[in-house]
């Protein structure tokens, strides 16, 4: 998952926001509309304060919904960042077991080659026999193990390569969400001092 870009960030504070007024204006405008309906001259006027009084409380019911929504929808990315990171400590945990069986498989293919010097000493050991068509039977043998076990080894290279590159994919996954998860959470911390401040602008 790649990082949180601006614009998710600027759409996710416009979601919390509302239409751009904060819910401490919207509390001022309720408290004005209160004091100008119990100093209403009017039934007329009063009625007025009162729908204006309703409209502001409508508003701000809006907003806390909206806002709860978008905690909840917090708390599910939250779980599914969970899950995601827990998948990819078990991705990195098999690649470690494959490349443990990519290094046996190394030595292997060295014991191998061990053998196969071995095996190019004992026929030039051969080569000085008598029989020679014997000797030609081995080594026609001995380069058809040549080229297996080359072609062995070449298949053992590819998978070391692939494993590594497979590792670094996981790696950068990795830091990606922890990169992704640090900016949602100073994007929480910024919308709780918001609201604490706001709480506070309130009371005085």
């Amino acid at each position: 998952m790649g990082a949180v870009t601006d614009d998710e960030v600027i759409r996710k504070r416009l979601l919390i926001d509302g239409d751009g007024a904060g819910d401490d204006r919207r509390i001022n405008l309720l408290v004005k509309s209160f004091i100008k309906w119990c100093n209403s001259g009017s039934q007329e006027e009063g009625y007025s304060q009162y729908q204006r009084m309703l409209s502001t409380l409508s508003q701000c019911e809006f907003s806390m919904g909206k806002t709860l929504l978008v905690y909840d929808m917090n708390l599910r990315e939250m779980e599914n960042y969970e899950k995601i990171y827990k998948d990819i400590e078990n991705s990195i945990a098999a690649a470690h077991e494959k490349i443990s069986e990519c290094k046996k498989q190394i030595l292997q293919a060295k014991r191998i080659r061990k053998n196969r010097q071995e095996y190019d000493a004992l026929a030039k050991v051969i080569q000085h026999h008598p029989d020679r068509h014997e000797t030609l039977k081995q080594l026609e043998a001995l380069g058809k193990e040549l080229q297996h076990l080359s072609h062995i080894k070449e298949n053992v290279e590819d998978k070391l390569e692939l494993r590594r590159k497979q590792f670094h994919v996981l790696l950068s996954t990795i830091h990606e969400l922890q990169q992704t998860l640090e900016n949602d959470e100073k994007l929480s911390e910024a919308e709780e001092s918001q609201e604490t401040q706001m709480e506070t602008e309130a009371k005085q």
